[in-house]
């Protein structure tokens, strides 16, 4: 039944369906991953995965597609632009430092169930126009060992900027990748050049110097990793640099040059929820769990748990008062805000809001 299929002309109408789908682009890659994998066993044999460690427990299977799914040939990739059109600047909130700073990603909702939802019509769009074909798939948003930048470069869709992530000329990086494995044997896309060049500005101002040269993340010391993947206490060391940043950070991709072209999204998903881009510390510190819990519903953010929540914030409120600029007034509520934390049930919350507390500059005053 397959060798009735007109390939060719099903790769085209894909592609096409993605563009309907809301999809910037769509791409088709094979599933050779060799020289990948090597170099994530040269990143998992440094340590850089921190404790991510389901990164080595997944062995081979994220570098070889057919071991997660038999029977793969192709792997459709797809982007789609998440910029918030409304959010506050960057950069302005973040030099503010009794602002909060949450990645553009996360302002809206969770991008999983959006991703997965419009793969899933494309798949099912697939499936209708094959009917009968000897045809499997499975859909895939950052939920299992897959390697979507390497897999979104085979398929044309960019190149891997030296900050890891995949980036464009037309868009940048600031958008979110999807899969779909399948057992169809499509026509594969070009890879398109690069075009870094001597450009290091993202490795020059991340502010824990966790991209340790290009192509190289050490997540360990990455704010995203450490307010996100990372459970534990952060390293006292580390704290400092966090600044105002409470949920990820962004810095990596507002400092790169093809950023410029980073396209807003039109998907009111995206849309900001709760006033996230321009909240104080104060202001989300105050969040009871339950308060955490409904607001944050439908949300990327809410999968760390209120703990976590309050973890980070206690480490950006003690930030800012170790900064001298802040005025009393600020400073005032913002020590009002971490006493009234200092008998959280919960140590890892405790332990870092007594921290914050002995960062106060003025606390002799």
């Amino acid at each position: 039944m397959n060798a009735e299929i007109d390939f060719g002309q099903l790769a085209r109408d894909i592609k096409r369906w993605g563009g309907e789908l809301g999809f910037q682009q769509t791409g088709i890659s094979d599933t050779a991953l060799d020289a990948e994998e090597s170099r994530l066993q040269q990143w998992l044999d440094r340590g850089f995965h921190g404790e991510m460690d389901y990164m080595a427990r997944h062995g081979t299977a994220r570098s070889r597609p057919a071991e997660l799914v038999p029977g793969t040939l192709r792997v459709i990739s797809a982007r789609l632009n998440y910029l918030p059109p409304q959010a506050r600047d960057s950069w302005q909130v973040m030099d503010e430092p009794e602002a909060a700073f949450i990645s553009r990603y996360a302002l809206g909702r969770d991008y999983h169930k959006v991703l997965r939802a419009r793969l899933q019509s494309l798949a099912d769009r697939i499936s209708v126009a094959i009917a009968g074909a000897d045809f499997s798939y499975r859909v895939f948003t950052d939920s299992a060992p897959v390697m979507e930048v390497a897999l979104a470069r085979k398929a044309g869709l960019g190149w891997r900027g030296k900050h890891t992530l995949l980036l464009t000329r037309e868009a940048g990086s600031m958008f979110f990748l999807g899969e779909i494995y399948t057992s169809l044997p499509l026509p594969v896309d070009e890879l398109v050049t690069e075009h870094c060049g001597t450009c290091s500005k993202c490795i020059d101002i991340c502010p824990t110097q966790a991209i340790v040269g290009p192509y190289q993340l050490d997540a360990r010391r990455c704010i995203s990793y450490l307010t996100i993947e990372h459970r534990g206490s952060i390293p006292v060391a580390l704290r400092p640099l966090l600044g105002n940043r409470i949920y990820g950070c962004d810095d990596c991709q507002l400092a790169c040059p093809w950023n410029k072209y980073a396209v807003k999204s039109v998907l009111p998903d995206f849309a900001v929820r709760h006033r996230l881009d321009q909240a104080t510390l104060v202001e989300l510190f105050g969040w009871s769990e339950a308060d955490f819990n409904d607001r944050l519903a439908g949300s990327a953010i809410r999968r760390i748990g209120h703990p976590q929540w309050l973890r980070n914030i206690a480490v950006a409120l003690g930030n800012a008062l170790a900064d001298c600029a802040v005025n009393d007034a600020v400073r005032i509520a913002l020590r009002a805000a971490l006493q009234a934390r200092r008998a959280h049930p919960a140590a890892l919350v405790r332990e870092h809001v007594e921290w914050a507390l002995a960062q106060d500059a003025r606390q002799d005053s």
